[in-house]
């Protein structure tokens, strides 16, 4: 649950800072008019990464056991590169986000309406397909996908709420803060991610290792459990890891962690 309210708070605030930062620039351009279009190139990027949800669970469920062991993995390690990737291009450009948004906006403006709503859409989606697809795999990895809903749902309500009064200035949030911390925390769910990929191919054949434990406390801790459903929502934790697992696992959180902390702290998205 804690595992899909992460993504969902970290990837829904950064979408709806996003929405709020073209409609503020609209409506100070006094074109108030146009917001429509806005928000039909939201909607459009919604529907579109609902889609990709959709089908990701589809494609799942038709393939045969070996088959859907070999799409889970490969989507867990896709959904992994996804994010290390917008982790870091997010701290990179925050900074400039807003002036890059102002940009994309003013040049969709003498296209016409459509090109807005194709520019807000563009803005959205990619922020929308990313969460699509890494929530499918952190929900493949999870004992209870249903405690994992919630949490999702928790998730995006909290940001949908942060990001209005955000808009509304009816807050001051450290935006530099939140996205280091939470940036933090989404790199360990996706250490967690990319050990179940391991997983899932090492119980194919496809990787070695898959009896050579570092621990098994399934005696201990069961898989079903509360406490192991807890510790596989916050870190990952696999009552039975293998050796592989753990070393990729721990070699994902250095190689990913160091650069990520050494590069300073994050600007704001948005002044508050």
């Amino acid at each position: 649950m804690l595992s899909s309210f992460i993504i969902a708070i970290r990837e829904g605030l950064e979408a709806a800072l996003i929405v709020g930062i073209l409609v503020a620039y609209i409506v100070k351009s006094g074109k108030s008019h146009l917001l429509r279009f806005i928000w039909i190139g939201v909607g459009a990027a919604v529907a579109t990464s609902l889609g990709l949800g959709a089908v990701l669970s589809f494609t799942s469920a038709e393939l045969t056991p070996r088959g859907e062991g070999i799409f889970a993995g490969t989507t867990s390690a896709l959904a992994v590169a996804v994010v290390t990737w917008m982790v870091f291009w997010m701290k990179r450009t925050a900074r400039f986000l807003r002036h890059e948004l102002a940009g994309k906006v003013d040049q969709a403006l003498l296209g016409g309406p459509l090109a807005l709503a194709g520019a807000a859409f563009l803005a959205v989606v990619r922020e929308g397909l990313e969460t699509s697809l890494f929530v499918y795999a952190n929900f493949k990895s999870v004992a209870h996908p249903l405690n994992s809903a919630f949490g999702l749902i928790a998730g995006f309500g909290i940001a949908i709420a942060l990001g209005y009064l955000i808009y509304k200035s009816s807050i001051n949030l450290d935006l530099s803060k939140f996205f280091t911390y939470t940036g933090i925390a989404l790199i360990i769910v996706a250490a967690g991610v990319l050990s179940y990929g391991v997983h899932e191919f090492q119980d194919l054949g496809l990787l070695p290792g898959a009896d050579l434990f570092a621990w098994d406390v399934t005696s201990v801790i069961g898989k079903d459990s509360v406490l192991g459903a807890i510790l596989t929502g916050t870190i990952g934790f696999d009552t039975t890891t293998s050796w592989l697992q753990l070393g990729i696992y721990a070699a994902y959180l250095v190689a990913v962690l160091v650069p990520y902390l050494s590069k300073g702290r994050q600007k704001r998205l948005i002044n508050a």
